[in-house]
C-alpha cells in the first residue's frame, strides 16, 4: 500500500505551439477508421461500440475528467497521430471545448475498458483549415478509443460492502490502528500493488495522515473480516502526479480491502460473559490460581492457540505477570464455570512484534475462555451441610474416629472421578491418620452419623500440583459425603484400651490353664472376651485377628511363643517407665 507521501516528479515542457497541436491531437481520440458512405458527407460523428463491457458502472458525462488511449488515422489507414506511440494516455475533462467536437461527442456514454470506432466529419475535426504539415484540410478523421478512466471532481468516495460477517465487535474510526490485505486497481482493471504478495497485512493508523485521503475514508466503519470495494477519484488519491511508474497521473485507483482487526491505543480489554452459572459466590482475584481452557483466535477468526487440543487447561495464577496483561485483567472477576470472551489489545497482548509464527505483530486477540476452578493457597476447606439427621447428635467425628462414609468425587466443572458406591461398601479411614487428602480428613471432622456434606477441597489440600491417578494437577475437588458410622478411636500407639481399670491380677487371669504361661490361644481367648463384655475394645478399623496377633508378639518378648508374667506388661506402664529413662 502506498502511503500520502509521493516521490518527486519530473514534468517535461513542449513548446507552446507543439503543446497546443498535442492537445488538439490527444482531443480527438478514441475511433476505429470506417470508410464513410459514398457520396454522402457525414453530418455527425459514427459510432461503432464494438466492445462493451458486461459492468457499466458508469458512463462519461460532459464536464467528466477522463483518461483514454487511441490511434488516430485517415480514411486510407494512414496513422497520424497515437497516445500508444508516446506511451502517455490522454487525460482531459470532455464536453467543455478542449477536444474536437468529434470527439466531445464520440466519447459520451462512455464505459471504462470499452472500445469504440469513431468517424469524424471535418466540420466536427479541424475543418477546411487542418492542421499544418499532419492534417489536411477537410480531412475525416477516424479514431480507435479505448476508455481507461472516468471520474468528476463532484464524486466522493465509493464503497460497496462485498462481505459484512454477522458479528461486528466495533467498527474502524478515526485515529484506530488497522491491519488489512488489499489488491489495488487501477479503474480499468490493471494490478498497480497487493498485500498478499508481501505475505503480510498493510498496517497503519486511519485519519492520521499515513494514507491517501480516499482510503482514510473508504475504511471508516468497516468491521473485522468485511469485505469491501474501494473506489477512490485521484484528488483523493495521487492526484496529477499519480505515484511512480505504477499509478498514472490523474488516476482512479479501485481497492479490495479485507479488514483484519482494528484497535485503537487507548483500548482496555473487552469482556463479554458467554455463559455464567448459577449460585457464583466468589470471583476470581489476583493471587489466586486458576485452571481454565481456551480457544484463541485472531480478529478475523483465526485461530493461533487452543488447550482444548493438548487435551489439558491451561493452569496459572491470575495477577501474578505470568500471562499477557490483558489476559490477567481479563480473568479477574470470572467465576468457576463461567464462559467468557476476552478481547486484547496488541498493546496489551504481544505489541508491535507478535509472537511466533502465529501470532503477526499489533494483532488483536481474542480469547474464548472456560473457568475450570481457581482457589488460592491460603484456601481452607470449603463445608457446606445438605441434610443432617432429625435426632438430636451428642457425638460428631473427631481426629482419632475410625468412621464409614460414602462420597461423590469429581471436578468442579462436573466431571465424575470417585464413588464408594462403585465398590458397593462404605470408605473407611481413621481420622488424622494420614490415610486420606488433609482435605476430606478435615471436611469429615464434626460430623454426625447420617449427616450429608459437600465438600470444596483446594489442590493443596488434596492432590497438589502433580494431580493423582485421574486426578489432573492443580484440581480442586468437589466431595459430598455422607456419614454411616463413627467409633471412637485408640491413642497413637494403642490397639487395645480398657474401659475401666485392669484386672489386678492380669496374668492370673490370662492364664486360663494356671501353668504359668500364656500361649496364643489363651492370649486371644482373654483378650475376645474382655471385649464381648464391654471392659475393653480392639483398634477401630482393623481385622480383630491381625490386631491381637500384633499384640501378644508385642508381648512375647523373647518370641518363645508364651508370655510370661515377667514379660506382660501394659503399654501404660511401658510409657511411664520410658519417661523415667528419658529423665
Amino acid at each position: 500500500m502506498f502511503r500520502a507521501g509521493r516521490p518527486s516528479h519530473t514534468v517535461l515542457r513542449l513548446p507552446l505551439l507543439q503543446s497546443l497541436l498535442l492537445l488538439l491531437l490527444q482531443a480527438v481520440g478514441r475511433g476505429l477508421g470506417r470508410a464513410s458512405p459514398a457520396g454522402s458527407p457525414l453530418e455527425d460523428v459514427v459510432i461503432e461500440r464494438y466492445h462493451i463491457p458486461r459492468a457499466c458502472p458508469r458512463e462519461v458525462q460532459m464536464g467528466d475528467f477522463v483518461r483514454y488511449h487511441y490511434n488516430g488515422t485517415f480514411e486510407d489507414g494512414k496513422k497520424f497521430d497515437s497516445s500508444y506511440d508516446r506511451h502517455t494516455l490522454v487525460a482531459i475533462v470532455v464536453g467543455v471545448g478542449r477536444l474536437i467536437t468529434g470527439m466531445d461527442r464520440g466519447l459520451m456514454g462512455m464505459c471504462v475498458n470499452e472500445r469504440r470506432r469513431l468517424i469524424v466529419p471535418p466540420h466536427l475535426g479541424y475543418g477546411s483549415i487542418g492542421v499544418a504539415g499532419l492534417i489536411p484540410p477537410d480531412a475525416t478523421l477516424y479514431f480507435d478509443v479505448v476508455l481507461l478512466d472516468v471520474w468528476n471532481k463532484a464524486d466522493t468516495v465509493q464503497v460497496s460492502t462485498l462481505l459484512r460477517p454477522p458479528h461486528c465487535p466495533r467498527m474502524v474510526q478515526d485515529s484506530d490502528f488497522v491491519r488489512y490485505h488489499y489488491n489495488g486497481t487501477l479503474l480499468d482493471g490493471t494490478a498497480f500493488d497487493t498485500s498478499y504478495s508481501r505475505g503480510g497485512t498493510y498496517d497503519t493508523y486511519v485519519g492520521s495522515g499515513w494514507l491517501i485521503k480516499g482510503m482514510d475514508q473508504g475504511l471508516l466503519g468497516m468491521c473485522p473480516g468485511e469485505r469491501r470495494k474501494i473506489v477512490i477519484p485521484p484528488f483523493l488519491a495521487y492526484g496529477e502526479k499519480g505515484y511512480g511508474t505504477v499509478i498514472p497521473p490523474q488516476a482512479s485507483l479501485v481497492f479490495h480491502v479485507l479488514l483484519i482487526d482494528v484497535h485503537n491505543p487507548k483500548d482496555t480489554v473487552q469482556l463479554e460473559t458467554l455463559e455464567l452459572p448459577p449460585g457464583c459466590v466468589r470471583r476470581a482475584v489476583a493471587g489466586d490460581f486458576m485452571r481454565y481452557h481456551y480457544n484463541g483466535s485472531l480478529m478475523d477468526g483465526t485461530l493461533f492457540d487452543s488447550s482444548y487440543s493438548r487435551n489439558r487447561t491451561y493452569n496459572t495464577y491470575v495477577g501474578q505477570g505470568y500471562v499477557v496483561p490483558g489476559m490477567d485483567q481479563g480473568l479477574q472477576g470470572s467465576c468457576m464455570g463461567e464462559r467468557r470472551r476476552i478481547t486484547i489489545p496488541p498493546h496489551l497482548a504481544y505489541g508491535e512484534n507478535g509472537t511466533g509464527d502465529k501470532i503477526p505483530g499489533s494483532a488483536v486477540l481474542i480469547f474464548d475462555v472456560h473457568i475450570i476452578d481457581f482457589h488460592n493457597p491460603a484456601d481452607p476447606v470449603e463445608v457446606k451441610t445438605l441434610s443432617r439427621p432429625p435426632e438430636t447428635c451428642n457425638e460428631t467425628a473427631k481426629l482419632g474416629d475410625f468412621v464409614r462414609y460414602h462420597y461423590n468425587c469429581s471436578l468442579l466443572d462436573g466431571t465424575k472421578l470417585f464413588s464408594s458406591h462403585d465398590y458397593g461398601a462404605p470408605q473407611e479411614a481413621t481420622l488424622g491418620a494420614h490415610k486420606v487428602i488433609e482435605g476430606l480428613d478435615t471436611g469429615l471432622q464434626g460430623m454426625c452419623v447420617g449427616e450429608r456434606r459437600q465438600l470444596v477441597v483446594p489442590p493443596h489440600l488434596a492432590h497438589g500440583e502433580s494431580g493423582a491417578r485421574g486426578v489432573p494437577g492443580s484440581a480442586v475437588l468437589l466431595f459430598e459425603v455422607e456419614l454411616v458410622s463413627r467409633e471412637d478411636g485408640l491413642p497413637t500407639g494403642y490397639l487395645f484400651v480398657w474401659h475401666e481399670d485392669p484386672p489386678a491380677n492380669l496374668f492370673e487371669d490370662m492364664d486360663l490353664n494356671k501353668d504359668g504361661e500364656v500361649p496364643p490361644e489363651e492370649f486371644s481367648t482373654f483378650i475376645k472376651a474382655q471385649v464381648s463384655e464391654g471392659k475393653g475394645r480392639l483398634l477401630p478399623g482393623q481385622d480383630p485377628e491381625k490386631t491381637i496377633g500384633d499384640m501378644f508378639q508385642n508381648q512375647d518378648r523373647n518370641q518363645d511363643g508364651n508370655i510370661t508374667a515377667e514379660e506382660l506388661k501394659l503399654k501404660s506402664d511401658e510409657d511411664q517407665e520410658r519417661v523415667h529413662e528419658e529423665l
